[in-house]
C-alpha cells in the first residue's frame, strides 16, 4: 500500500540522506529532541517521520510514534482511538448511509453522501499521488486516482467513493502494521537516561548524557541506568541487563569490570570511568546496527520492485490501449469503463507491501529475542544457510581460561602445586597466569620474579626455587603419558619445578560453553552442517569440537586461512560465519551472512558481520536460522498470493464479469490478507519460548524495531 515501495531504489535511499541532514540541521540549531538522546540518534527517530511523510499517501497517514520536547515517546493508540484511521471510518460510516438512501429510492441525498465519502477516502492518498506524480513517480495511488476520477465521470460516484474508501481503510491499517515497527527502536533509545552525575574535584555535578566523554568518572546510585560502557572503578553491585542483552540473571560487578550502557544498577553505588562517549556507546552502535535495516534491500524486496516498477506503466498503457479499442470498435463507454476496472485490477498494491511488511515484523521480533539483524538483504539471505561456521575461542568456548586438572609429583600435594605455580604467576600478565591465580587466590608473595618470553616464569616461593613455564622449556619426561593425555584433553600442559625437580602438571583449558553442544545439536536438527575454523593447534581444536558434537574442523587458520575457507563453503552452498574477534571479520564479510557475538565482539567483528547477537547465548544461532526460514516462507507466499490476485482480476475486469467495485473489494481483501500473514513473522520462535531472554517491562520492544529497507 504505501507508494514508497513502488519508486526506483534511488528515491528510497534518500531517507539516509535526509536523516544525516536532519542530523546536522539538528546540531546546527541545537534542537535535539532532548539533551539526554544523541543527536543522530535523534535525527534518525524523528527522520523516520520525515521520511514516511513523503512515502504516505496523504496528510492523513501518520508516525506511530513522534519524539516529544521531554525525548519520550508518543506511542500510537488504540486503533478505536487512532485519529489516522477517522477518514477511512468516516468515509465508510457516509457510504453505507449513501447506500441505504439509494436502496430507499432516494437519490439525491445518497449521491451527495457518496460524494463525501469519495472526498474523505481520497484525502488520505490523492495527494500524495499528486505530489509524486509532479516529481516524475508513478504509483499505485496514481491508478486509484484515475480509476476514482474515471467512475466519477461515467457515473458510478458509488463505485468510486467504495474504491476510495477500501483502499484508504487498508493503507490506514497498513501504516499501523508499519507504524508499530518505529515503536521498538525508540525503546532502546529510552534505555539511555536523560542525565548522569560526574564525580568532579569541587563534588559530584549531574549533566546530560550527551556531555559526557571518555574517562569521566560516573556515580551511578542504586536503581539508575547506566549512562555509557565503562569499567567499575568502586564499589560491588549487580547490574541487571535484561533489557540490552536478554539476559534475566544479574551480573555481579567489582572494580574492573566491564559495564554497558542501559544496564540498571542493583543496591549499592558504583563510580564507573566511562570508557566511550555519551553518544557513541555500545548501545548507540546496536541502534545504528538496527538504522543500516533502511538502506539496504533483500533479494525478494528487490524482485517485488522490479515486478512494480514497470507494472505501472505497463498498466496505464493497457488501460489507454482498451479504451482505444472500444473507441474503434464503437463502443467507448463499456470499454473505458473496462479500462477503468483493468488498471485497478493490475494495480500491484499487494505486490508493493508483499515483502516490506514481513521484514518488518521479522527483523522487529528478531531484535525482541536478541538478534540484531543489519538489513532485509541480511535476513533473507539467513534463511537459506545450510552451513555453519563457528569460530572456537570465545564463540564456542568461554574465553576464559581456567584450571581443569592438577596433577602433582609424588610427595607434593594439589594445594602447594597451585599455591607455588599462583605466586610467581601473580605479576604476569599472560592470559594463563589470570587462570592459576584464580585456583589459588591465598598464595604466598614471591620474589625475585623474572619472566622469560615465550617460555615462562622463575621466582623464590619460601626459600625454593620455583619456575612455571611450558613443556618445551621444563622437560616433563617423567610424566609425559600424562601430559599427553591432558593435551588431548583440549589442555593447555603448564609445567611446574620447584628446586629442579618437576612437582607437577596444571592442565588449563577454555572451557566450553554450557549451551554450546546444545545448539550445534539445535543445529543439525535443522539438517544445517557445522564446521569449527580456529587459529588453535589441531589436537586442542579437535577436543573440543568433540566436546561440541561437530565433526569438521580446521584448525591452526590464519586470518586469511579463515576467508578462504569460507569462500570455498559458500562456493558449495549458503554458509554462515559466527565469531568475536578481529581475526573473524574478514571470515564473517565473506560469508553468506555474518554472525558476530554481541556485546563481547570486537568492533571490527561486529562491523564486518550482517547480524549481531546482543546476547551471549549461543542457542539464539539456531532460532534465529529457523525465523528466518519461517520469514523466508512467508515471503514466498505473499509474493505468490499478489501476483496470483492480478493475474486472475485481470481477464475478470477485461471481459466485463467483475465490476469496479468488485474488483476493488476483492483487491483489499487481499492486501488486508498479505498485511496480515506479513505481521505472522512477528511472532517469537518456538525455539526461543523456552529461552532466558526475557526483556525488561519497562523497556520491551514492543512488536518491531525496524523499519522495512
Amino acid at each position: 500500500m504505501s507508494e514508497e515501495c513502488c519508486v526506483p531504489d534511488e528515491a528510497r535511499r534518500g531517507g539516509t540522506a535526509r536523516r544525516v541532514e536532519l542530523s546536522e540541521r539538528r546540531s546546527a540549531e541545537g534542537s535535539c529532541c532532548a539533551p539526554s538522546v544523541p543527536a543522530e540518534l535523534t535525527a534518525y527517530a524523528d527522520g523516520v517521520v520525515a521520511e514516511d511523510e513523503d512515502a504516505c499517501c496523504g496528510p492523513g497517514a501518520s508516525s506511530a510514534v513522534k519524539s516529544t520536547a521531554s525525548g519520550e515517546s508518543e506511542v500510537r493508540p488504540p486503533w478505536w482511538r487512532d485519529s489516522a484511521l477517522l477518514p477511512s471510518v468516516f468515509s465508510g460510516v457516509l457510504l453505507l448511509t449513501g447506500y441505504v438512501f439509494e436502496w430507499s429510492a432516494l437519490p439525491v441525498p445518497a449521491l451527495v453522501l457518496q460524494g463525501v465519502a469519495l472526498l474523505s477516502g481520497a484525502y488520505t492518498f490523492v495527494p500524495g499521488a499528486v505530489r509524486r506524480l509532479l516529481r516524475g513517480r508513478l504509483g499505485v495511488g496514481l491508478l486509484m486516482m484515475i480509476a476514482a476520477i474515471g467512475a466519477v465521470l461515467l457515473g458510478h460516484v458509488g463505485e468510486a467513493a467504495t474504491l476510495a474508501f477500501l483502499f484508504s481503510l487498508a493503507e490506514a491499517l497498513e501504516d499501523r502494521a508499519m507504524d508499530r515497527a518505529k515503536e521498538g527502536l525508540r525503546a532502546l533509545l529510552s534505555l539511555i537516561p536523560d542525565t548522569v552525575r560526574v564525580s568532579r574535584l569541587n563534588g559530584d555535578v549531574t549533566l546530560p548524557v550527551t556531555d559526557v566523554r571518555e574517562l569521566d568518572i560516573l556515580v551511578v546510585g542504586a536503581g539508575e541506568r547506566i549512562a555509557t560502557d565503562g569499567v567499575v572503578v568502586e564499589g560491588r553491585s549487580s547490574l541487571d541487563t535484561s533489557a540490552v542483552t536478554g539476559e534475566s540473571i544479574p551480573v555481579d560487578v567489582a572494580p574492573g569490570d566491564p559495564v554497558v550502557a542501559g544496564s540498571v544498577n542493583g543496591a549499592a553505588t558504583l563510580r564507573i570511568e566511562a570508557t566511550a562517549d555519551g553518544r557513541d556507546n555500545s548501545l548507540t552502535q546496536i541502534v545504528a546496527l538496527v538504522e543500516q535495516a533502511h538502506a539496504r534491500k533483500g533479494d525478494r524486496a528487490r524482485l517485488a520492485d522490479r515486478i512494480a516498477r514497470p507494472l505501472v506503466p505497463a498498466v496505464l498503457i493497457a488501460a489507454v490501449a482498451i479504451a482505444l479499442f472500444g473507441v474503434l470498435i464503437g463502443d467507448p463507454v463499456t470499454w473505458t469503463e473496462r479500462a477503468l476496472v483493468v488498471l485497478v485490477a493490475a494495480s500491484p498494491c499487494a505486490l508493493a507491501i508483499a515483502v516490506p511488511v514481513t521484514v518488518i515484523s521479522a527483523i522487529g521480533a528478531a531484535s525482541k529475542f536478541g538478534v540484531v539483524i543489519k538489513s532485509g538483504e541480511a535476513f533473507e539471505q539467513l534463511g537459506t544457510i545450510r552451513t555453519v561456521a563457528l569460530d572456537k575461542t570465545g564463540t564456542l568456548t568461554r574465553n576464559e581460561p581456567v584450571v581443569v586438572a592438577v596433577h602433582p609429583a609424588p610427595g607434593v600435594t594439589r594445594e602447594d602445586l597451585l599455591a607455588w605455580a599462583a605466586a610467581v604467576e601473580a605479576t604476569s600478565t599472560h592470559p594463563l597466569a589470570a587462570a592459576i591465580t584464580s585456583a589459588a587466590p591465598n598464595a604466598p608473595a614471591a620474589m625475585d620474579v623474572v619472566e622469560d618470553a615465550g617460555h615462562g616464569i622463575t621466582g623464590r616461593v619460601g626459600g625454593r626455587t620455583v619456575r612455571v613455564g611450558n613443556a618445551r622449556w621444563l622437560n616433563a619426561s617423567e610424566q609425559s603419558d600424562t601430559a599427553a593425555d591432558m593435551a588431548g584433553r583440549g589442555m593447555t600442559v603448564v609445567v611446574v619445578e620447584v628446586n629442579r625437580r618437576i612437582a607437577g602438571l596444571i592442565g588449563v583449558r577454555d572451557e566450553l560453553r554450557p549451551e554450546s553442544a546444545e545448539t550445534v545439536q539445535m543445529l543439525h536438527a535443522q539438517g544445517l552442517d557445522t564446521v569449527m575454523l580456529t587459529g588453535d593447534n589441531d589436537r586442542t581444536a579437535r577436543a573440543i569440537a568433540r566436546q561440541a558434537g561437530i565433526a569438521a574442523v580446521r584448525a591452526e587458520q590464519l586470518p586469511k586461512d579463515k576467508a578462504d575457507a569460507i569462500a570455498a563453503l559458500v562456493g558449495i552452498r549458503p554458509t554462515a560465519m559466527v565469531g568475536d574477534g578481529i581475526n573473524d571479520a574478514p571470515a564473517l564479510a565473506t560469508a553468506t551472512v555474518g554472525i558476530a557475538m554481541g556485546l563481547k565482539g570486537s568492533a571490527a567483528a561486529i562491523e564486518s558481520a550482517d547480524i549481531a547477537l546482543t546476547g551471549h547465548d549461543l542457542r539464539l544461532i539456531p532460532v534465529a536460522l529457523a525465523h528466518a526460514r519461517r520469514g523466508r516462507r512467508i515471503m514466498t507466499a505473499n509474493i505468490a498470493l499478489a501476483l496470483a490476485i492480478i493475474v486472475v482480476l485481470f481477464p475478470l475486469a477485461l471481459f466485463g464479469v467483475l465490476g469496479l467495485a468488485g474488483v476493488v473489494l476483492v483487491h483489499e481483501i487481499a492486501e488486508l490478507i498479505v498485511i496480515a500473514n506479513g505481521v505472522r513473522a512477528a511472532r517469537r520462535p518456538v525455539l526461543a519460548r523456552g529461552m532466558s531472554t526475557t526483556v525488561a517491562p519497562e523497556a520491551a520492544l514492543t512488536t518491531a524495531s525496524i523499519q522495512a529497507p
